[in-house]
């Protein structure tokens, strides 16, 4: 019986915590983290601000908790570039990025709460900022690791360097897209096109200036 008891109290601390995580996005995605206060959590959640401080300790443990709760389920969610390793370079990054985008319409939360934590001063907190840097940086391997293959087969200095400033470009692509999304409407997956046919563009561009002599081969 000891035991039932010990297992039903862990399942409901669970419960209550991820129940104040659920407010806590809810609110910094409507208001910004500066725009909530613990007495906000506790009537979004229905919980006394005694369950918020026994499981994060202040309103800044709630937010560090919230991040990493929103890494883990991006990162179950978002697709790798493996998943599509059986593909051409140029399908494989189509098909990324289209499934990529698909998972960002079914939650555009995700953007939205890094947009929203990322302009106040708390982004400076070391809680903070690491894992938002996680999560940044997670992104950016993603697009390296698939633009890798389109231009830069090879490992050239120079085009890692090229792919390097595209993905840097794509995450901020889907940066402001978090900001048309929500201000307008705006899915992710309506710029899938367009951003492949820019990438075609550019493997066609860069594939055929490196096809052509050089002037010193032309002399």
């Amino acid at each position: 019986m000891a035991k039932v008891r010990e297992s039903a109290l862990s399942a409901a601390r669970s419960s209550s915590r991820d129940v104040i995580l659920d407010a806590a996005r809810t609110l910094v995605v409507a208001r910004g983290y500066d725009g909530m206060a613990v007495s906000d959590l506790c009537t979004e959640s229905g919980l006394p601000a005694s369950s918020i401080y026994y499981h994060f300790g202040n309103k800044l443990g709630v937010l560090a908790a919230l991040l990493e709760r929103t890494f883990e389920e991006l990162h179950a969610q978002f697709p790798a570039p493996s998943w599509f390793d059986d593909r051409e370079p140029l399908e494989r990054f189509e098909a990324w990025l289209t499934t990529a985008c698909a998972s960002l319409d079914q939650r555009p939360d995700y953007l939205r709460l890094l947009l929203a934590i990322s302009v106040g001063p708390h982004k400076d907190a070391e809680t903070v900022r690491s894992t938002v840097r996680r999560i940044r940086d997670y992104a950016h391997t993603s697009w390296v690791q698939v633009l890798t293959p389109v231009f830069a087969p090879d490992g050239s200095e120079e085009d890692e360097a090229f792919v390097e400033q595209l993905a840097v470009l794509g995450r901020a692509m889907t940066d402001g897209l978090s900001v048309a999304n929500s201000f307008d409407g705006m899915s992710y997956s309506s710029r899938v096109a367009s951003f492949v046919s820019l990438i075609r563009g550019l493997a066609d561009q860069r594939g055929r200036a490196k096809g052509m002599p050089s002037d010193v081969d032309g002399a």
